[in-house]
């Protein structure tokens, strides 16, 4: 399982958000994800924990939290959408 952390600040570094979530047990990693053009933080991340109760405790605790000037969405991550092969357009047909 892992846990989405949202309304990050952009300065939050994956040692910060490893510090912060480390209060509350084991952390096994942590990811945030950058802009692929601009190199800077999206303002979200995620971490995985030892434990679910672990976990549990750290989304209790944090989600609504203040921290960095900003108060953090925390909750169980959903897992990833297969995004597929969309196309943009309308629902035509092809005749």
């Amino acid at each position: 399982m892992s846990i989405y952390v949202g309304n990050l600040s952009y300065d939050v570094t994956q040692e910060d958000l490893s510090k912060v979530f480390a209060e509350y047990g084991s952390v096994k990693r942590v990811q945030l994800p950058t802009d692929r053009e601009t190199g800077r933080s999206r303002g979200f991340g995620f971490v995985e924990m030892q434990s679910e109760d672990e976990e549990s405790s750290a989304i209790q605790a944090l989600d609504g939290a203040e921290w960095m000037g900003r108060v953090m969405k925390v909750n169980k991550a959903r897992p990833r959408e297969d995004r597929g092969n969309r196309r943009s357009g309308g629902g035509g047909s092809w005749g």
